[in-house]
């Protein structure tokens, strides 16, 4: 019997604060580019964890934009190792907001949410040489 692949499962997650430069539509709203652009970054993490390399993210079989994401928000994304092929690597990609501005409240104000809110999912392909 195979033993399954010690690699499937690793888990990358980084936090950032979306400046209010990245604000292109009314509310606040931050194009969806700004998260693709993070799962980017944590798939170039897990290459150099699994691979000593940087690799190439590749392409996206599957994007799903499920919430907004807005300027003062802090937004969360995961990339999730669910397939190791002898080059490629299929990550599992989520964004979720964790913390939200409240500009009603005042021009400084925001909470950490109770529960993250699931903005963006996608499945990835990531390449190594």
């Amino acid at each position: 019997m195979t033993e399954p692949d010690p690699r499937l499962g690793l888990t990358v997650t980084h936090r950032r604060y979306v400046p209010y430069a990245h604000a292109h539509y009314g509310g606040s709203l931050v194009d969806g580019a700004y998260s693709l652009g993070l799962f980017g970054d944590v798939a170039t993490e897990v290459a150099i964890v699994m691979d000593g390399d940087e690799g190439l993210l590749a392409g996206y079989s599957e994007v799903r934009f499920l919430g907004p994401v807005r300027a003062g928000d802090v937004l969360e994304a995961t990339a999730e190792v669910v397939r190791v092929g002898r080059r490629s690597r299929e990550l599992r990609c989520t964004a979720r907001v964790v913390a939200r501005a409240e500009p009603d409240r005042g021009p400084s104000a925001a909470r950490v949410l109770d529960e993250p809110l699931t903005v963006v999912e996608a499945v990835a392909t990531l390449v190594v040489p």
